[in-house]
């Protein structure tokens, strides 16, 4: 799945939280926001002088953002419920990136087809 591909399904499961979500759907996801962050940080701080544009980027993909981790750990053959082990200081972080790095399951799981051989997306 490429950059522009995973933000518009991403953005079209903006509270989807069933389903699977692949690897590259996630990180890309994630590259998106952290861009957005980022830009908007600098023209906070150049413009305006208070995080405001910043608030409500964040504000806007929080619920997409969530969506796209529950679906990701439904790849994983996990429940979604098992984000939560991030609110862990540090270990629970670690945790989740290893998990997010992991390739999903292959094939069909408790929580739907698997992406990749349904066809659904291109391998990436």
């Amino acid at each position: 799945m490429d950059f522009m591909t995973s933000v518009r399904t991403c953005l079209g499961k903006y509270a989807t939280f069933s389903g699977r979500a692949q690897r590259s759907e996630y990180w890309w996801f994630v590259l998106f926001n952290f861009i957005g962050s980022i830009i908007l940080n600098i023209i906070d701080t150049a413009i305006i002088g208070v995080p405001a544009l910043s608030i409500i980027w964040a504000l806007g993909l929080l619920l997409p953002a969530l969506s796209v981790s529950v679906r990701r750990m439904h790849d994983l053959d996990k429940s979604g419920w098992w984000i939560l082990v991030a609110f862990i200081p540090l270990l629970g972080f670690i945790l989740i990136i290893y998990w997010f790095v992991q390739r999903g399951t292959e094939g069909p799981n408790r929580f739907g087809s698997d992406p990749l051989a349904s066809g659904r997306y291109a391998a990436a």
